[in-house]
Protein backbone atom coordinates (compact mmCIF):
# COMPACT_ATOMS: atom_id res chain seq x y z
CA UNK A 1 0.00 0.00 0.00
CA UNK A 2 1.51 3.29 -1.14
CA UNK A 3 2.37 5.58 2.02
CA UNK A 4 2.49 9.18 1.37
CA UNK A 5 5.10 11.40 3.70
CA UNK A 6 5.13 15.44 3.26
CA UNK A 7 3.82 14.95 -0.17
CA UNK A 8 6.34 12.57 -1.59
CA UNK A 9 4.31 9.00 -2.42
CA UNK A 10 6.77 5.83 -1.27
CA UNK A 11 6.41 2.93 -2.70
CA UNK A 12 5.16 -0.19 -0.94
CA UNK A 13 7.70 -2.45 0.94
CA UNK A 14 6.39 -6.06 -0.35
CA UNK A 15 6.77 -4.89 -3.99
CA UNK A 16 7.44 -8.68 -5.65
CA UNK A 17 11.15 -8.88 -6.67
CA UNK A 18 10.48 -8.86 -10.57
CA UNK A 19 9.05 -5.72 -10.55
CA UNK A 20 12.11 -4.24 -8.42
CA UNK A 21 14.14 -5.74 -11.40
CA UNK A 22 11.73 -4.03 -14.02
CA UNK A 23 12.30 -0.81 -12.23
CA UNK A 24 16.12 -1.12 -12.01
CA UNK A 25 16.29 -2.03 -15.86
CA UNK A 26 14.41 1.07 -16.37
CA UNK A 27 16.26 3.10 -14.22
CA UNK A 28 19.75 1.79 -15.66
CA UNK A 29 18.41 1.99 -19.48
CA UNK A 30 17.69 5.90 -19.13
CA UNK A 31 21.10 6.64 -17.34
CA UNK A 32 22.98 4.38 -19.88
CA UNK A 33 21.18 6.28 -23.00
CA UNK A 34 21.14 10.26 -21.64
CA UNK A 35 24.50 10.13 -20.03
CA UNK A 36 26.57 6.88 -21.35
CA UNK A 37 28.14 9.12 -23.65
CA UNK A 38 29.53 11.67 -21.40
CA UNK A 39 30.32 8.65 -18.93
CA UNK A 40 32.16 6.67 -21.45
CA UNK A 41 34.14 9.76 -22.47
CA UNK A 42 35.28 10.96 -18.91
CA UNK A 43 36.59 7.01 -18.46
CA UNK A 44 38.32 7.27 -21.39
CA UNK A 45 40.27 10.49 -19.85
CA UNK A 46 40.45 8.77 -16.46
CA UNK A 47 42.05 5.55 -18.19
CA UNK A 48 44.74 7.35 -19.84
CA UNK A 49 45.63 9.52 -16.92
CA UNK A 50 45.18 7.19 -13.66
CA UNK A 51 46.27 3.57 -15.50
CA UNK A 52 48.25 1.68 -17.12
CA UNK A 53 46.02 0.80 -19.12
CA UNK A 54 46.56 4.24 -21.40
CA UNK A 55 48.58 3.34 -24.26
CA UNK A 56 45.72 0.91 -25.16
CA UNK A 57 42.82 3.47 -24.54
CA UNK A 58 44.87 5.57 -26.66
CA UNK A 59 45.30 2.97 -29.70
CA UNK A 60 41.42 2.47 -29.18
CA UNK A 61 40.39 6.06 -29.75
CA UNK A 62 42.56 6.40 -32.62
CA UNK A 63 40.75 3.85 -34.42
CA UNK A 64 37.77 4.77 -33.30
CA UNK A 65 38.02 8.00 -34.31
CA UNK A 66 40.33 7.52 -37.52
CA UNK A 67 39.97 4.01 -38.78
CA UNK A 68 36.03 3.26 -37.57
CA UNK A 69 34.76 6.85 -37.99
CA UNK A 70 32.97 5.91 -41.20
CA UNK A 71 31.29 2.82 -39.81
CA UNK A 72 27.99 4.89 -38.53
CA UNK A 73 27.31 5.90 -42.03
CA UNK A 74 27.13 2.50 -43.88
CA UNK A 75 24.79 0.44 -41.96
CA UNK A 76 27.01 0.21 -38.19
CA UNK A 77 27.76 -3.02 -37.09
CA UNK A 78 24.86 -4.86 -35.49
CA UNK A 79 25.22 -7.45 -32.43
CA UNK A 80 22.26 -9.63 -32.29
CA UNK A 81 23.55 -11.18 -28.83
CA UNK A 82 23.69 -7.71 -26.95
CA UNK A 83 20.08 -6.79 -29.25
CA UNK A 84 18.72 -10.35 -27.44
CA UNK A 85 19.81 -9.54 -23.69
CA UNK A 86 17.37 -9.84 -20.51
CA UNK A 87 17.85 -6.07 -20.22
CA UNK A 88 15.98 -5.25 -22.54
CA UNK A 89 12.79 -8.28 -22.02
CA UNK A 90 13.01 -6.39 -18.54
CA UNK A 91 12.38 -3.20 -19.68
CA UNK A 92 9.47 -3.65 -22.02
CA UNK A 93 7.92 -5.50 -19.10
CA UNK A 94 8.03 -2.78 -16.84
CA UNK A 95 6.21 -0.12 -18.87
CA UNK A 96 5.24 -2.55 -20.42
CA UNK A 97 6.06 -1.63 -24.28
CA UNK A 98 4.56 -3.11 -26.80
CA UNK A 99 4.31 -2.90 -30.97
CA UNK A 100 1.34 -3.22 -33.00
CA UNK A 101 0.69 -2.51 -36.69
CA UNK A 102 -2.32 -1.13 -38.05
CA UNK A 103 -4.38 -3.70 -39.98
CA UNK A 104 -3.13 -5.05 -43.66
CA UNK A 105 -0.02 -3.31 -43.31
CA UNK A 106 2.96 -5.18 -45.54
CA UNK A 107 6.04 -4.73 -46.77
CA UNK A 108 7.81 -5.52 -49.78
CA UNK A 109 10.79 -7.69 -48.92
CA UNK A 110 12.46 -5.59 -52.34
CA UNK A 111 11.82 -2.55 -51.34
CA UNK A 112 13.78 -0.23 -48.60
CA UNK A 113 11.77 1.83 -46.40
CA UNK A 114 11.96 4.83 -44.00
CA UNK A 115 10.26 4.72 -40.66
CA UNK A 116 9.51 8.27 -39.21
CA UNK A 117 8.66 7.74 -35.41
CA UNK A 118 6.60 10.12 -33.22
CA UNK A 119 6.61 11.76 -30.67
CA UNK A 120 10.30 11.67 -29.39
CA UNK A 121 9.58 11.55 -25.99
CA UNK A 122 12.48 12.51 -23.23
CA UNK A 123 14.00 9.44 -25.08
CA UNK A 124 12.14 7.43 -27.88
CA UNK A 125 11.24 4.76 -25.17
CA UNK A 126 8.56 2.95 -27.18
CA UNK A 127 10.51 2.82 -30.70
CA UNK A 128 14.27 1.55 -28.76
CA UNK A 129 12.53 -1.02 -28.03
CA UNK A 130 10.78 -2.00 -31.15
CA UNK A 131 13.42 -1.10 -33.34
CA UNK A 132 16.83 -1.41 -31.12
CA UNK A 133 16.17 -5.00 -30.02
CA UNK A 134 15.00 -8.72 -30.42
CA UNK A 135 12.89 -8.56 -27.95
CA UNK A 136 10.17 -5.68 -29.13
CA UNK A 137 8.74 -7.62 -31.76
CA UNK A 138 9.40 -6.20 -34.96
CA UNK A 139 11.29 -9.60 -36.81
CA UNK A 140 7.46 -11.12 -35.78
CA UNK A 141 5.29 -8.63 -38.11
CA UNK A 142 7.75 -7.67 -40.29
CA UNK A 143 10.09 -10.52 -40.74
CA UNK A 144 11.44 -9.96 -44.03
CA UNK A 145 13.11 -6.52 -42.97
CA UNK A 146 16.13 -5.34 -40.41
CA UNK A 147 15.67 -2.47 -38.86
CA UNK A 148 18.53 0.61 -38.44
CA UNK A 149 18.19 2.63 -35.46
CA UNK A 150 18.75 6.37 -36.66
CA UNK A 151 20.43 8.85 -33.84
CA UNK A 152 22.67 11.66 -33.41
CA UNK A 153 26.35 11.38 -34.77
CA UNK A 154 28.10 12.52 -31.73
CA UNK A 155 26.91 9.18 -30.32
CA UNK A 156 29.24 7.48 -32.33
CA UNK A 157 32.65 9.40 -30.88
CA UNK A 158 31.88 9.07 -27.54
CA UNK A 159 34.44 6.15 -26.31
CA UNK A 160 32.81 2.72 -25.41
CA UNK A 161 29.00 3.74 -25.64
CA UNK A 162 29.47 3.99 -29.40
CA UNK A 163 30.19 0.34 -29.34
CA UNK A 164 26.81 -0.23 -27.32
CA UNK A 165 24.99 2.24 -29.95
CA UNK A 166 26.44 -0.19 -33.12
CA UNK A 167 25.47 -3.12 -31.08
CA UNK A 168 21.48 -2.01 -30.88
CA UNK A 169 21.74 -1.40 -34.27
CA UNK A 170 22.55 1.86 -34.46
CA UNK A 171 23.50 4.15 -37.16
CA UNK A 172 23.99 8.10 -37.60
CA UNK A 173 20.69 10.17 -39.18
CA UNK A 174 23.37 12.23 -41.52
CA UNK A 175 21.80 12.13 -45.06
CA UNK A 176 24.70 10.22 -45.59
CA UNK A 177 23.78 7.71 -43.65
CA UNK A 178 20.61 7.54 -44.47
CA UNK A 179 20.74 7.28 -48.39
CA UNK A 180 23.11 4.55 -47.51
CA UNK A 181 20.15 2.41 -46.55
CA UNK A 182 17.63 3.24 -48.74
CA UNK A 183 19.79 2.76 -51.47
CA UNK A 184 20.96 -0.87 -50.99
CA UNK A 185 19.62 -2.87 -54.43
CA UNK A 186 18.41 -5.64 -52.31
CA UNK A 187 15.79 -4.13 -50.37
CA UNK A 188 14.56 -5.69 -46.90
CA UNK A 189 16.55 -2.75 -44.89
CA UNK A 190 13.98 0.03 -42.67
CA UNK A 191 15.42 3.21 -41.28
CA UNK A 192 14.47 4.31 -38.06
CA UNK A 193 14.29 8.33 -37.75
CA UNK A 194 12.89 10.16 -34.95
CA UNK A 195 12.11 13.13 -36.90
CA UNK A 196 11.39 15.99 -34.37
CA UNK A 197 14.85 14.83 -33.16
CA UNK A 198 16.29 16.52 -29.93
CA UNK A 199 13.99 19.48 -30.17
CA UNK A 200 10.65 17.84 -29.91
CA UNK A 201 12.24 16.42 -26.41
CA UNK A 202 11.05 19.80 -25.22
CA UNK A 203 7.72 19.22 -25.64
CA UNK A 204 7.52 16.04 -23.54
CA UNK A 205 4.44 16.05 -21.13
CA UNK A 206 1.76 14.32 -20.34
CA UNK A 207 -0.83 13.71 -22.68
CA UNK A 208 0.68 16.16 -24.69
CA UNK A 209 1.38 14.97 -28.33
CA UNK A 210 2.95 18.25 -30.30
CA UNK A 211 5.58 17.27 -32.66
CA UNK A 212 8.41 18.93 -34.73
CA UNK A 213 7.51 18.58 -38.04
CA UNK A 214 6.29 21.53 -40.21
CA UNK A 215 9.60 22.63 -41.48
CA UNK A 216 11.39 19.33 -41.27
CA UNK A 217 11.22 18.02 -44.99
CA UNK A 218 15.02 16.70 -45.21
CA UNK A 219 13.63 13.59 -44.69
CA UNK A 220 11.22 13.67 -47.73
CA UNK A 221 13.90 14.33 -50.38
CA UNK A 222 15.82 11.27 -49.17
CA UNK A 223 13.00 9.21 -49.56
CA UNK A 224 12.30 10.50 -52.94
CA UNK A 225 15.50 10.15 -54.28
CA UNK A 226 15.55 6.56 -53.53
CA UNK A 227 11.90 5.42 -54.25
CA UNK A 228 11.07 4.56 -50.34
CA UNK A 229 8.13 4.84 -49.16
CA UNK A 230 7.62 6.91 -46.05
CA UNK A 231 6.14 4.85 -42.68
CA UNK A 232 4.08 6.87 -40.59
CA UNK A 233 5.11 5.42 -36.55
CA UNK A 234 3.39 6.91 -33.22
CA UNK A 235 4.39 5.77 -30.08
CA UNK A 236 1.38 6.25 -27.53
CA UNK A 237 2.10 6.68 -24.32
CA UNK A 238 5.31 8.20 -24.77
CA UNK A 239 4.96 11.71 -23.24
CA UNK A 240 3.25 10.16 -20.25
CA UNK A 241 6.86 8.43 -19.09
CA UNK A 242 7.85 12.08 -17.59
CA UNK A 243 7.10 15.25 -17.43
CA UNK A 244 10.14 17.66 -16.91
CA UNK A 245 10.90 21.81 -15.68
CA UNK A 246 8.97 24.38 -17.58
CA UNK A 247 11.01 25.88 -20.09
CA UNK A 248 8.73 28.00 -21.87
CA UNK A 249 10.20 29.85 -25.37
CA UNK A 250 12.10 33.06 -24.05
CA UNK A 251 12.49 32.21 -20.43
CA UNK A 252 16.52 31.77 -19.58
CA UNK A 253 16.12 27.92 -19.07
CA UNK A 254 15.40 27.59 -22.61
CA UNK A 255 18.00 30.20 -23.81
CA UNK A 256 20.49 27.93 -22.25
CA UNK A 257 18.78 24.89 -23.06
CA UNK A 258 19.06 26.04 -27.23
CA UNK A 259 22.77 27.14 -26.64
CA UNK A 260 23.52 23.45 -25.44
CA UNK A 261 21.65 22.07 -27.72
CA UNK A 262 23.21 23.45 -30.51
CA UNK A 263 26.62 23.27 -28.93
CA UNK A 264 26.76 19.62 -28.49
CA UNK A 265 22.77 18.36 -30.68
CA UNK A 266 21.85 17.04 -27.35
CA UNK A 267 18.47 18.93 -25.80
CA UNK A 268 19.05 18.99 -22.26
CA UNK A 269 15.51 18.61 -20.73
CA UNK A 270 15.10 18.73 -17.26
CA UNK A 271 13.09 15.35 -16.55
CA UNK A 272 10.76 14.98 -13.89
CA UNK A 273 9.89 11.35 -12.90
CA UNK A 274 10.05 8.62 -10.02
CA UNK A 275 12.64 7.24 -7.95
CA UNK A 276 13.22 3.64 -7.18
CA UNK A 277 11.12 3.67 -3.75
CA UNK A 278 8.98 6.72 -4.33
CA UNK A 279 7.09 7.72 -7.33
CA UNK A 280 7.06 11.54 -6.95
CA UNK A 281 10.34 12.81 -8.34
CA UNK A 282 13.48 11.44 -9.61
CA UNK A 283 15.09 10.34 -13.53
CA UNK A 284 13.19 6.39 -13.51
CA UNK A 285 10.72 6.82 -16.34
CA UNK A 286 6.82 6.38 -15.26
CA UNK A 287 5.75 3.30 -15.23
CA UNK A 288 2.72 3.24 -18.00
CA UNK A 289 2.17 0.99 -20.74
CA UNK A 290 3.40 2.56 -24.23
CA UNK A 291 2.40 1.20 -27.31
CA UNK A 292 4.34 1.96 -31.08
CA UNK A 293 1.72 1.21 -33.80
CA UNK A 294 2.99 1.01 -37.26
CA UNK A 295 1.00 2.64 -39.62
CA UNK A 296 0.31 2.10 -43.67
CA UNK A 297 3.39 3.10 -46.00
CA UNK A 298 2.94 6.13 -47.84
CA UNK A 299 4.35 5.03 -51.45
CA UNK A 300 6.92 7.21 -53.10
CA UNK A 301 8.01 7.38 -56.40
CA UNK A 302 11.16 7.86 -56.80
CA UNK A 303 12.69 11.06 -58.49
CA UNK A 304 16.55 11.38 -58.78
CA UNK A 305 16.63 15.74 -58.57
CA UNK A 306 13.30 16.41 -56.93
CA UNK A 307 12.33 19.83 -57.22
CA UNK A 308 10.74 21.60 -53.89
CA UNK A 309 7.57 21.25 -55.27
CA UNK A 310 7.85 17.48 -55.24
CA UNK A 311 9.29 17.59 -51.57
CA UNK A 312 6.27 19.83 -50.56
CA UNK A 313 3.84 17.67 -51.92
CA UNK A 314 4.81 14.52 -50.55
CA UNK A 315 5.33 16.41 -46.77
CA UNK A 316 2.02 17.60 -47.27
CA UNK A 317 1.06 13.65 -47.98
CA UNK A 318 3.13 12.23 -45.16
CA UNK A 319 1.62 14.90 -42.44
CA UNK A 320 -2.39 13.75 -44.15
CA UNK A 321 -1.79 10.70 -43.37
CA UNK A 322 0.00 10.98 -39.91
CA UNK A 323 -2.64 13.18 -38.63
CA UNK A 324 -5.45 10.53 -39.65
CA UNK A 325 -3.44 7.91 -38.25
CA UNK A 326 -3.78 9.25 -35.19
CA UNK A 327 -7.19 10.28 -35.03
CA UNK A 328 -7.74 6.59 -36.23
CA UNK A 329 -5.84 5.21 -33.23
CA UNK A 330 -6.07 7.27 -30.43
CA UNK A 331 -9.52 5.74 -29.03
CA UNK A 332 -7.57 2.44 -28.29
CA UNK A 333 -4.43 3.89 -26.40
CA UNK A 334 -5.65 7.35 -25.18
CA UNK A 335 -8.00 7.24 -22.03
CA UNK A 336 -8.86 11.32 -22.61
CA UNK A 337 -9.00 10.57 -26.66
CA UNK A 338 -11.74 12.96 -27.80
CA UNK A 339 -9.96 16.19 -25.67
CA UNK A 340 -6.22 14.62 -27.02
CA UNK A 341 -4.74 16.36 -30.07
CA UNK A 342 -2.03 15.91 -32.62
CA UNK A 343 -0.32 19.43 -32.84
CA UNK A 344 2.76 20.09 -35.55
CA UNK A 345 4.86 22.72 -34.91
Amino acid sequence: MTMEVLGVKFAPINIPFRRRIQTLSAAAWFITMAFGGFIGLFLAVYMILQTRLWLVTIAYLIWAWGMDRHTCKKGGRRVEWVRSWTWWKYLKEYFPLNLERVPWVELDPKRNYLFCCFPHGMLPTGAFSAFGTNVGGFHDLFPTHKPYVLTLSQHFYMPFFRELAYALGGCCSSADSINWILSQPDGGKAAILAVGGAAESYNCRPGQYRVVLKNRKGFVKLAIKNGAPLVPVISFGETDLFSQVPSPEGSVIRYIQEFIRKLIGIAPALPLGRGFFQYSFGLVPQRKPVTTVVGRPLNVEKIEKPTQDDIDEVHEKFIECLVEMFEEQKHHYIKDADSTVFEIE
